[in-house]
């Protein structure tokens, strides 16, 4: 078995990276509190300077390199934040790094990427996932003699993200009940689980993960690290299809609970933050708190909670997606086919007699084709409440303009929204 990262090991990480990491805030959050009847914490990680955690574990790891592979330079595969801690780590401490990155990386993180490695650090694009991106970098690393920086699967990276628990630690005036902290491919949560289980062992380390991504709770299932072979990319500093050994193993014994989160919901708690926190959240940041509200409440009634905010790097060009994700999750947004009369004066039919007066129509595609009838019509429609959707139906149902609920194929009305 792979060894394990050990207290001493963060320790040590928290000295090497002092000069290069902020203490980030332990806030109370008093809306989540109120919310939840519980007293909830926040760990800001999205105030560091790289807007992640992931700067603490790439700085450990490269400043731990000696001086004849630092020459010789570095390599690491990123989906964003990893990235951007390496990129800076490098420029601090005047090594060359070459970036893979997944093609499908938002442009805000490439663009950060080259800012914070200045004249260090080339990015290189590859593959549509993590996984695929990953595999080529290692190849090339090996090829060139490079030492290759894991995202999570390296014990000194693992230590150095277990310094922001040692933070936690010293910021509590009070021991936790839970700890709600991300999982993607492992490397923040075992070096949390590093540290609590030795300095607060009480606390109840709960980890989370998207629903279109669950590589780690698969794992633990089959008790060896299993691929995925797919995934939904959409939570994309989370999304891995197969997690790290020693990640797996630090799981495997210490992790209290595994849940998975619809990346709808983390859709909506991203909304949340921003507009009732000003708080900006990227979906992997927001995943711990998505965690945390869907978990059984009378559980952590009354109780002191910790969170993670791990990343604030959203590209908002993914706004709409965002949105888009919420609604569909919150079962206020719907799709449907409908079989649409080929005659004058249909469409002011379909708005009198079939839409709700606080029904809004937010897509709508139609081509009259004379040597039909009826004609197929796409459209999408946005309640105000949930339970405005069964009247919705039954009145389509009654002036025959149903034809099918498509909401369960999100593939083929996404066509639609891609090409307007």
């Amino acid at each position: 078995m792979n060894s394990l990262p050990s207290l001493k090991g963060v320790k040590d990480a928290a000295t090497v990276i002092k000069d290069i990491v902020q203490n980030t805030p332990f806030q109370h959050n008093q809306r989540i509190s109120n919310k939840l009847n519980c007293n909830v914490y926040l760990k800001r990680e999205d105030l560091q300077r790289v807007r992640s955690f992931k700067i603490r574990g790439a700085y450990n790891k490269i400043n731990s390199i000696v001086e004849d592979a630092r020459k010789r330079g570095v390599v690491c595969a990123s989906a964003g934040n990893h990235a951007q801690g390496f990129a800076l780590a490098c420029s601090s401490l005047k090594i060359n790094g070459t970036v893979y990155m997944p093609t499908t990386t938002p442009k805000q993180k490439i663009n950060q990427v080259k800012t914070f490695g200045k004249d260090y650090i080339n990015v290189v694009l590859f593959g549509d996932f993590f996984d695929d991106c990953q595999s080529v970098a290692i190849k090339i690393a090996k090829k060139n003699k490079n030492v290759f920086i894991h995202a999570f699967d390296d014990v000194k990276v693992i230590e150095g993200q277990g310094t922001v628990a040692l933070e936690i630690i010293e910021q509590l005036d009070k021991e936790l009940d839970y700890l709600f902290v991300p999982i993607g491919g492992g490397g923040l949560i075992s070096g949390v689980l590093t540290v609590f289980k030795s300095l607060s062992p009480k606390t109840k380390i709960i980890g989370v993960e998207p629903a279109g991504a669950q590589a780690m709770t698969k794992s633990l299932k089959e008790g060896k690290v299993i691929t995925l072979n797919e995934i939904d990319k959409f939570v994309d500093g989370a999304a891995v299809k197969r997690v790290g050994q020693i990640t797996m193993n630090c799981c495997k014994n210490y992790l209290d609970e595994i849940i998975s989160v619809d990346e709808g919901k983390i859709c909506q708690t991203i909304l949340d933050l921003y507009n009732k926190d000003g708080i900006v959240s990227e979906p992997a940041g927001a995943i711990a708190i998505s965690g945390l509200e869907v978990y059984n409440n009378e559980k952590i009634k009354n109780k002191n909670i910790g969170a993670f905010i791990c990343g604030g790097n959203n590209d908002f060009f993914r706004i709409s997606e965002i949105k888009e994700r919420a609604l569909l999750y919150a079962k206020l947004k719907h799709y449907f086919i409908l079989k649409f009369p080929q005659r004058s004066g249909a469409l002011k039919d379909f708005l009198i007699n079939v839409l709700g007066p606080n029904d809004d129509i937010t897509f709508f595609e139609y081509s009259k084709k004379n040597s039909r009838n009826n004609a197929p019509a796409i459209i999408g429609i946005e309640l105000k409440k949930q339970e405005d959707f069964a009247p919705l139906v039954e009145k389509m149902k009654k002036f025959n303009f149903f034809g099918e609920y498509i909401n369960n194929k999100p593939n083929l009305f996404q066509i639609f929204l891609e090409n307007t």
